[in-house]
């Protein structure tokens, strides 16, 4: 399935994203340029950047624009929710032992099947406050729904029916510790493979047997050790490859072989690196909790793999992957604020006052739309000079999960329930 896009490494980067098309890595692998109206089938969007093409929002977030069409009541969960064709899949912990995937009715919200296992944990006794709830988001292939359980399970499940097509429990499998935080990892689909932070490492399995195929980044496990962060793919210097951030380092990994090609050491504290690593061609952005903002240039040397610090700021991200318009870096704060930062010089543009402690945010053109963790949905229009915020709206309450859009569907996941908006 590799072969193509192995074949185009000498193609010109818009031929290289046709031909990742040909090889089937929709709809969950993240090729840029997605339309407005793709479905949402995946951690942070059809290509796990926050990105969606211009879409024509509205300059208003009253009911009058933005129309709460339904809500159905949930378990608690903090999994964001998926959208595809005219089915929304949502996940949750019901009595605190059972987690429960369920297919709505992207138009109703109408039921159409469960399915339900054994696996909840305890997580350390100060994150309590945050729960002990799901908190992996799926990916959808157009077919299968791969879940990933507390417990280190991932749960292949049929997308039509919800019957149950295979399960790894890597504890079991690999004898790796139970991750003290939960399986907390996104899974990445790319072709006929799956990867995913678990079981201590990086896996590759093959998606429709669940076989591991091979495993990379191996560490300890336990609390320092089990990944918070979700992979990303990227070409970096014609050379495919995932970009993963564990609890200590950031590394680009070989999709083929699980070779560790590059790594850097990124220092937090506790091991909180938590955001998804962002691409900017050849270049990766992260930020950590106690740690600093850093930009790298990944370079491919006769001798090896280079990795060049471009610029560091004193700005720490924590749990908010942060968005890029027009060469400006738009990211949420371990203190509250959001930031502005240019990619170019490092510069910090702006910082706002406080807000919640986390957003999830979405890109469309020149506009931002952000989900506060309590509840707030905020309009911003992206701007280096000056943070200018459009209009606000409360529409929920305790809001982990990550938004998600796919058309005229704007899907909030609080810790009660789905709600369901269209904008007119």
């Amino acid at each position: 399935m590799f072969n193509l896009l192995f074949a185009s490494r000498s193609a010109t980067p818009g031929l290289r994203g046709a031909l990742i098309l040909l090889v089937g890595l929709l709809p969950a692998a993240p090729v840029r340029g997605q339309q407005a109206d793709a479905p949402w089938t995946q951690w942070r969007g059809p290509a796990r950047d926050g990105q969606l093409a211009a879409a024509a929002w509205p300059d208003s977030l009253d009911a009058n624009h933005l129309e709460l069409l339904w809500r159905v009541d949930l378990a608690p969960g903090y999994s964001g929710p998926l959208v595809s064709g005219s089915r929304i899949f949502v996940t949750e912990t019901a009595e605190r032992k059972f987690e429960v995937v369920r297919a709505l009715d992207r138009t109703t919200g109408e039921q159409l099947w469960e399915a339900r296992w054994e696996g909840a944990v305890r997580v350390p006794f100060f994150a309590q406050a945050n729960g002990d709830w799901i908190r992996a988001t799926p990916a959808y292939d157009g077919e299968r729904l791969y879940v990933a359980g507390m417990r280190d399970v991932l749960v292949c499940l049929d997308g039509n029916s919800g019957r149950e097509l295979w399960r790894v429990d890597f504890p079991a499998q690999v004898q790796s510790p139970l991750p003290a935080f939960g399986f907390v990892s996104s899974p990445i689909v790319l072709g006929d493979y799956l990867f995913v932070q678990a079981g201590a490492s990086l896996v590759k399995l093959n998606k429709r047997t669940g076989q591991i195929l091979w495993r990379s980044l191996q560490d300890a496990g336990g609390m320092y050790g089990s990944a918070f962060s979700s992979p990303q793919y990227a070409v970096i210097a014609d050379k495919p490859q995932l970009l993963v951030q564990t609890r200590s380092d950031l590394a680009g990994v070989d999709v083929q072989s699980g070779e560790v090609l590059w790594r850097e050491e990124i220092p937090a504290f506790r091991g909180m690196n938590i955001l998804t690593p962002t691409v900017i061609g050849s270049q990766i952005f992260t930020s950590s909790y106690g740690g600093r903002s850093l930009l790298f240039e990944i370079r491919s040397q006769p001798d090896g793999w280079q990795v060049a610090e471009v610029w560091n700021h004193k700005a720490q991200g924590y749990m908010s992957s942060p968005v890029v318009i027009d060469g400006y870096l738009y990211l949420h704060l371990r203190n509250q604020r959001l930031t502005c930062i240019d990619l170019a010089t490092g510069k910090e543009q702006w910082t706002t006052t406080p807000f919640g402690r986390y957003w999830s945010m979405i890109a469309s053109g020149n506009r931002i739309l952000a989900l506060d963790e309590r509840g707030e949905l905020l309009l911003i229009r992206a701007a280096p000079r000056e943070f200018q915020l459009i209009d606000r709206r409360q529409v929920a309450q305790d809001t982990w999960a990550h938004l998600a859009v796919s058309g005229r569907s704007v899907l909030v996941r609080d810790l009660q329930g789905l709600l369901v908006f269209h904008w007119k």
